[in-house]
């Protein structure tokens, strides 16, 4: 049977849409605009996951009258004139991803940012998506290593805003890409481009951000093994030896024991034991942002440097490399077979 496309009936084949996601970033670098951002990230189960009833009136009592005001302060040493780092990237990644895939597809591609937490929001970018007729959607979480505390709750906000359609858009979602050649290529690139014009160090760190240990012993996390994944396949990349790299993890928060070494120890550790030169590359984070930019460039370089190390440097992130929007392509060229 011949069937006719007509005006109510769109040709499929020609476009579908793919939204990038990433943790998020308030919309100021001002107390008023730090709390409602952290209330959405910290009342997050998938992130901090301790009951409810402990759990809430601590972070409406106590964090949200205290931590926006040195958060403000932390954000504001990373603010540009563009807005947020990670924003801003973003957008550069979202344009580049969209020229290297409607160049290699020959079709049209539509690309949004949705970010877990702030604006603009996964929600938005689903309901642009829909506005302009697309109904076969990747959602592409920029989280190489999957963790419940970034993909599965990226995941969440996706379904939980799609279930109220009347019309479900065809959904595929990238889980992880941490094993992907072009994405470990691009890490070891910038890695080699970064030690021809830097005095190559002692010692390489690799610094992913933390989660609680017992999200791995207990809950069954896979984010440290693929980390420590990560890290060795870029080591055999670059053919180092195993005294001149480590890994750790960053960013802890509370008092609970967190994935170890810790990034701040192991800088003390190493400068107490003599080494003076250290780079530090944060091989999780598809983009720079405050956990990057401040967290590694100032206060890990401060923390090193007080403990007597003389050397450092932080490696910048994957960003918007030509070779990471290229891996980044390739990943969704996989996932988006047949549409």
């Amino acid at each position: 049977m011949e069937i006719i496309l007509t005006a109510s009936m769109p040709d499929r084949s020609t476009k579908f849409g793919i939204i990038l996601t990433n943790v998020g970033t308030p919309d100021a670098p001002t107390p008023t605009a730090l709390r409602p951002y952290l209330k959405e990230f910290l009342s997050d189960p998938r992130v901090v996951d301790y009951p409810r009833w402990l759990w809430l009136p601590l972070l409406h009592g106590v964090i949200l009258n205290t931590r926006p005001r040195r958060s403000a302060r932390l954000y504001e040493r990373i603010w540009t004139p563009a807005g947020a780092p990670l924003l801003t990237i973003m957008r550069q990644q979202a344009a580049g991803l969209r020229t290297q895939l409607e160049k290699s597809l020959e079709k049209q591609v539509a690309v949004e940012i949705g970010l877990r937490y702030g604006s603009p929001s996964i929600a938005s970018a689903l309901r642009s998506m829909r506005d302009a007729g697309i109904d076969r959607i990747l959602v592409f979480p920029l989280y190489p290593q999957y963790s419940t505390t970034t993909t599965a709750t990226t995941f969440d906000a996706v379904f939980d805003e799609v279930r109220q359609w009347s019309k479900m858009p065809e959904i595929r979602t990238i889980t992880e890409y941490d094993r992907n050649d072009g994405y470990l290529e691009s890490l070891a690139n910038s890695v080699r481009e970064y030690w021809q014009t830097h005095e190559r160090p002692e010692k390489l760190l690799f610094s992913f951000h933390g989660i609680p240990q017992r999200y791995e012993t207990q809950k069954g996390d896979p984010y440290p093994a693929a980390c420590r994944q990560t890290a060795h396949a870029v080591v055999q990349k670059l053919k180092l030896e195993d005294a001149e790299w480590s890994i750790a993890f960053q960013s802890r928060f509370g008092p609970e024991e967190w994935l170890k070494p810790y990034t701040d120890v192991q800088l003390e550790s190493w400068a107490h034991e003599g080494v003076r030169r250290v780079h530090v590359i944060a091989a999780g984070f598809s983009a720079d942002c405050l956990e990057t930019v401040d967290e590694l460039g100032n206060e890990a370089r401060e923390t090193f440097m007080e403990a007597g190390g003389k050397d450092f440097h932080y490696i910048p992130a994957l960003n918007d490399r030509p070779d990471h929007l290229k891996a980044l392509a390739e990943i969704a060229r996989q996932h988006t077979q047949g549409w």
